[in-house]
């Protein structure tokens, strides 16, 4: 699938990435540590992209966290394929309920609950 840039499909602009952060010496430098907090910078900027409703900032955060992950994939010797279809094979036969926007995996539910209940949707969960 192409995306919008220069006609490059995903794995091409991966490699990119890990080139770009070579030639940066961000890998000689950065640690595990740092990276996931450069992470979390970025995902608190989605979060405000997301609650402002700016789709052009949306759309560099989504980015900029990839670039991120990719980053500390390179890091732990990954590639974040293999991360992310180790997550789906997790998640694929998953339960559970959306609770006020968001998924909540079934062992996660309150006690006694089950993910064909009817819940609320104000229900909040503690």
């Amino acid at each position: 699938m192409k995306g919008i840039y220069n006609g490059k499909d995903y794995f091409e602009l991966e490699a990119l990435v890990e080139s770009w952060s070579e030639d940066r010496g961000i890998l000689d430098k950065a640690t595990p540590m740092a990276q996931a907090l450069k992470t979390l910078e970025e995902t608190t900027e989605l979060c405000v992209a997301v609650n402002s409703e700016d789709r052009i900032e949306i759309i560099d955060s989504i980015g900029d966290i990839l670039v991120t992950l990719i980053i500390q994939c390179q890091l732990q010797d990954l590639k974040i394929e293999q991360c992310l279809e180790s997550a789906y094979k997790v998640i694929a036969k998953r339960k559970g309920k959306m609770i006020n926007g968001q998924f909540v995996k079934e062992e996660s539910l309150p006690e006694g609950m089950v993910a064909g209940d009817d819940i609320p949707d104000d229900y909040r969960m503690d």
